[in-house]
C-alpha cells in the first residue's frame, strides 16, 4: 500500500487553495499601481499659477468690490432724494464721471401715479442730462482732462448732448420692445440699435461698441422710463458685469421715482384738503379789518388740525374763531373739517359764546372718546365796541391797544372740547376802536425750547415792540404784522402748526347808528319810511332817500305781517349803508317771481334789484333781514 506525504496543503479545501495561489498576483498589481502613482526623485514637483494668473484675479477681485462699493454708494445717493429731481439728480451725480462719461434720463409724461390708468399716447421727455465737463467749472477756461476730451470723434458724448427732448414710444417698435424687456442692453445690441434712434432723434450718431448702455427704468406696475449711459472712447468700455451695475441703477432710481410722485401726490391731496378746511378769504364785515395766516408744522406734515374762521352775524357782529384739533394727520384734518362747520352752524344760530363751546363739545364726544380739541370763541359787537369770549383750554388772546400796550387777557381756561360734562363760562370785555386783537394756536408759543407761558410773553413784547415802530397814535398794518409775529419763530419753534388770526377793531360810532322799535301794525311801514328819511338826511344822504324808503318800507311789511311782538329797525353808516329788520318770526323769506295776478311776492325781488347785498338771518328770537347799499 503506497502512503502519499502529508502537508499543511493537502488538507485545505479546494477554493481556499485557489485563493492562496492569487494572492501574490494580486498584491503585485497594487504595488505596482501605487509605484506608479509616486513621482520619481527626477520629476519636477506641481508649480500652480503663475504670477500673471494671479495678478489678473486679484485685479478682477478688486474690480468686483469697486463696483458693490459703487453700487451702495450710488443707491444710498439715489435713495436720499425726497421730491423727483432730487432722486434723477442723484442718479445723475452717481453715474458722471464714476461709471459713465454721460447720462440722458428720460421719464414718462406725464408721470403716471399709483394705479391710475397711463395717458396716451406714450410719450418720453428727456428730464435731465448731465456729462464730463469739457471746461473748468471754477475758472471757465480749458484744462488737461478737457483737452484729452476735446475731439468730438473721439467724444461720443459731446454728440448725444443735447439730445431730443420728446420722444413719443410707438407701439410695437423697437424702444417700445426694449422697454418691455425692462433689462438694460447695450448700444450695439439689435435691440437698442433701432431703438436708440428712436430715443434720441433722428440724425444723431449712436455710440458704436459696448460704449452705450439702454436701461428701462421700471416703476412698481409699468415702465415710466429710461436711462441711457455713455462712455468716451478714452476710458474702457462697458463689460457685461456692468449691465447689471446699471440694472441696479435703474431699479432704484425708478422705484424711487414712484415714490416721489405718490408723495407729491399725497402732499397735493394734503394742500387741497388744508385749503378746503380753512376759508379761502376772510370776509369784511363792518367795523372790524381782519388778517390771517397758517403754517404746517414742516414740508413733509402738511395737514394739521389748527384751524381759524371769521363768521360775519346778524346786527354787524363777527364771530372769530381758532382751534385746535389734537395730531397734524388726516384723521385730525377730517375732525378739524367738522368741528369748523359745527362751529359755523351755531354761529349762524347767534347762540351765546359759551353755547356754542358746549355744543362743540357734544360733537366732538359723539365722534370719538379720544377727539380732543381746544377752541376759544369770541363775538365783536362793532356798535358797543364790547367782545364777549369763550375758552375751551385754548392759549388766552393778546390785545394790542392803539398806544402800544399788549395784554394778554383774562379769559376763563376752560376744559378743552371733547372731555364732556363741563361748563363753559364767557367774559365781555372792552374793545375799544384802534386795538387789535391776536388769535393764535400754541404752535406760535409753545416749542421744545421754551413752555407756552413764556411764548405768550415773548409774544406779547414782540407785539408792544412793533407797535412802538408806528407811534402811539397810529395802529401797526395788520399784514406786516402777522408777519412780524411769525418772525419771533427761531430755527427750532416749529413743532406744530400755526393758525393766527389778527383783528383790527375800528367800531361804529354812535352818531352813524339809527335804531328804532315799531309796533307790528299797518301804519309801522309809513312810520319806517319816515325815520329812515330823517336819518338819511342827517348824515346827509338826501339822494339815497327814495330808495332807501322803497326798500325799507318793503322789507319792514314782510316783517309785520308775520310778527306779534316789535319789529326793530336800524340803519348803519360806515362806508356803505346797511339796514337791518328784525322781528320774532323764524320764517326765512324767499325770494320767489310774483304771478300777474298776485297783489303781493315782489318786495324781495326790488331788493335784490336795487340793493348791492341782502340776506336773512335765523336767530334764537327769530330772524333778521338786512341789506346794503353804497353811499354816493
Amino acid at each position: 500500500m503506497t502512503e502519499h506525504p502529508t502537508s499543511h496543503e493537502g488538507r485545505q479545501p479546494l477554493a481556499a487553495r485557489q485563493q492562496e495561489r492569487t494572492r501574490p498576483r494580486q498584491q503585485d498589481a497594487a504595488a505596482a499601481a501605487a509605484a506608479a502613482a509616486i513621482p520619481s526623485p527626477a520629476a519636477a514637483p506641481n508649480p500652480g499659477p503663475g504670477p500673471a494668473a494671479v495678478t489678473e484675479a486679484q485685479a478682477a477681485t478688486r474690480r468686483e468690490g469697486d463696483r458693490l462699493r459703487f453700487v451702495g454708494a450710488a443707491t444710498r445717493r439715489i435713495a436720499r432724494g425726497i421730491d423727483l429731481d432730487e432722486i434723477v439728480l442723484g442718479l445723475c451725480r452717481a453715474s458722471v464721471p464714476t461709471f459713465s462719461d454721460a447720462i440722458l434720463v428720460y421719464l414718462r409724461d406725464p408721470l403716471p401715479v399709483g394705479d391710475e390708468r397711463p395717458v396716451s399716447p406714450f410719450v418720453l421727455r428727456l428730464r435731465r442730462s448731465d456729462r464730463l465737463r469739457h471746461t473748468d467749472e471754477e475758472s471757465g477756461e480749458a484744462g488737461p482732462e478737457s483737452e484729452r476730451l476735446r475731439p468730438l470723434l473721439s467724444d461720443p458724448t459731446a454728440d448725444l448732448m443735447p439730445a431730443a427732448e420728446l420722444c413719443e414710444v410707438r407701439a410695437g417698435g423697437a424702444l417700445a420692445e426694449v422697454l418691455r424687456g425692462v433689462r438694460p442692453v447695450f448700444g450695439d445690441s439689435a435691440a437698442a440699435r433701432a431703438a436708440l434712434p428712436e430715443l434720441l432723434g433722428p440724425g444723431r450718431p449712436v455710440p458704436t461698441g459696448h460704449r452705450a448702455i439702454l436701461a428701462p427704468l421700471r416703476g412698481r406696475r409699468r415702465v415710466i422710463g429710461a436711462a441711457v449711459f455713455v462712455r468716451s472712447t478714452e476710458r474702457p468700455a462697458f463689460e457685461a458685469s456692468d449691465l447689471l451695475v446699471a440694472a441696479q441703477l435703474a431699479t432704484h432710481t425708478a422705484l424711487g421715482i414712484d415714490k416721489a410722485v405718490l408723495y407729491g401726490r399725497e402732499a397735493y391731496i394734503a394742500d387741497e384738503l388744508q385749503r378746503t378746511m380753512l376759508p379761502d378769504s376772510l370776509p369784511q364785515p363792518t367795523g372790524v379789518r381782519l388778517a390771517s395766516r397758517y403754517l404746517p408744522a414742516a414740508e413733509t406734515a402738511r395737514v394739521g388740525g389748527d384751524w381759524y374762521d371769521a363768521i360775519p352775524l346778524p346786527g354787524s357782529r363777527v364771530a372769530l374763531v381758532v382751534g385746535d384739533v389734537m395730531g397734524h394727520s388726516m384723521t385730525s384734518a377730517a375732525i378739524m373739517g367738522q368741528l369748523r362747520t359745527t362751529a359755523q352752524t351755531l354761529a349762524q344760530l347767534d347762540l351765546p359764546p359759551q353755547e356754542v363751546l358746549h355744543h362743540l363739545d357734544e360733537q366732538a364726544q359723539r365722534l370719538g372718546s379720544d377727539r380732543m380739541a381746544t377752541c376759544l370763541y369770541a363775538v365783536y359787537d362793532p356798535v358797543s365796541h364790547r367782545i364777549t369770549i369763550a375758552n375751551a383750554g385754548h392759549p388766552p388772546p393778546v390785545l394790542l391797544h392803539l398806544g402800544g400796550r399788549a395784554e394778554v387777557l383774562r379769559v376763563p381756561p376752560g376744559a378743552p372740547i371733547g372731555v364732556g360734562g363741563v361748563d363753559f363760562e364767557a367774559v365781555e370785555l372792552d374793545a375799544p376802536a384802534g386795538a387789535t386783537l391776536l388769535l393764535y394756536t400754541d404752535g406760535l408759543v409753545e416749542s421744545r425750547l421754551r413752555d407756552v407761558w413764556t411764548g405768550i410773553e415773548q409774544l406779547r413784547e414782540r407785539l408792544a415792540a412793533t407797535a412802538q415802530l408806528t407811534g402811539p397814535d397810529h395802529a401797526p398794518p395788520l399784514e406786516a404784522l402777522c408777519d412780524d409775529v411769525l418772525d419771533m419763530l427761531g430755527p427750532g419753534d416749529r413743532d406744530d402748526d400755526i393758525a393766527l388770526l389778527a383783528a383790527r377793531f375800528d367800531g361804529i360810532a354812535p352818531s352813524d347808528v339809527a335804531y328804532w322799535y315799531l309796533e307790528p301794525e299797518d301804519a309801522a311801514p309809513g312810520r319806517a319810511r319816515r325815520l329812515a328819511r330823517r336819518a338819511l338826511a342827517r348824515w346827509g344822504l338826501d339822494e339815497m332817500s327814495d330808495e332807501v324808503e322803497l326798500l325799507v318800507s318793503e322789507v319792514v311789511t314782510n316783517a309785520v305781517r308775520y310778527a306779534e311782538r316789535p319789529v326793530t329797525l336800524r340803519l348803519l353808516r360806515t362806508d356803505i349803508l346797511r339796514c337791518e329788520v328784525g322781528d320774532d318770526s323764524p320764517q326765512l323769506p324767499r325770494q320767489r317771481r310774483a304771478r300777474e295776478t298776485d297783489e303781493g311776492g315782489r318786495g324781495l325781488f326790488l331788493v335784490n334789484r336795487l340793493a348791492r347785498r341782502w340776506g336773512a338771518t335765523r336767530l334764537s328770537t327769530g330772524k333778521v333781514v338786512w341789506f346794503e347799499m353804497a353811499t354816493r
